[in-house]
């Protein structure tokens, strides 16, 4: 089993992704299927990680909307036919950025 130190290394792996492909911008984002799918499945590994942390870590580090990042996961996964490009384009453009200072900062304070 993974430690959460670990799982941290994943989300912060994933976010690398996704940002190395959501450079070409939002157009190409929404044209390009490709990038489509590799974007939603990074965001898919984001949120299994989430899953599978303890919730004692994840409520020593609640300024993070753990909660958030796997409901979105499980309509990644399981509703996918609800996926709106237009929120993961938010997501990835607004959240992911935030999500990236604060994963970095535990991992600098551990």
């Amino acid at each position: 089993m993974r430690s959460d130190q670990e799982r941290l290394i994943d989300i912060q792996e994933a976010i690398l992704k996704v940002q190395k492909y959501s450079t070409r911008g939002k157009n190409a984002f929404l044209e390009d299927e490709l990038i489509q799918t590799y974007i939603l499945y990074n965001l898919q590994i984001i949120g299994e990680a989430v899953k599978s942390m303890s919730n004692d870590f994840k409520s020593n580090y609640n300024q993070i909307a753990w909660q958030d990042i796997a409901d979105f996961r499980n309509l990644l996964v399981h509703e996918y036919f609800r996926v709106d490009l237009e929120i993961v384009w938010f997501i990835v453009e607004q959240e992911i950025p935030i999500l990236d200072l604060q994963i970095n900062e535990i991992l600098t304070n551990k």
